[in-house]
């Protein structure tokens, strides 16, 4: 099993569930972060005033899948969270040791 953690710009998400739902994936959390990389923020305007912006706005979606859909997976992300502009986001892929699902005590792949 691999956990999948894609970092994208919040007005992809819609794209990137869809495409994620369309490849079978029933499940996946969403949290919202803050972050920079070479985007190095931005300025901002308000009141008059102009201020640096040094962490922009992202979503990161988690989620854990057996090792035989990470690929289709994560062609799905790069297609869906794709606009051609810097900060698009990052996809990383971890190895996962076990899953267990509390309610059943499913353990492995049907944990998830």
């Amino acid at each position: 099993m691999k956990k999948i953690e894609a970092i994208i710009k919040p007005f992809k998400i819609d794209e990137v569930r869809q495409a994620l739902s369309d490849e079978g994936v029933v499940g996946m959390s969403v949290s919202e972060v803050k972050g920079f990389g070479r985007q190095k923020g931005h300025k901002e305007i308000y009141r008059g005033s102009e201020y640096k912006v040094d962490f922009l706005p992202k979503l990161k979606v988690e989620m854990v899948l057996p090792d035989d859909k990470v690929d289709q997976v994560i062609q799905a992300i790069l297609k869906s969270a794709n606009s051609n502009k810097i900060g698009d986001g990052k996809i990383f892929i971890l190895p996962v040791e076990e899953a267990i699902r509390i309610r059943t005590n499913e353990r492995g792949e049907e944990a998830i």
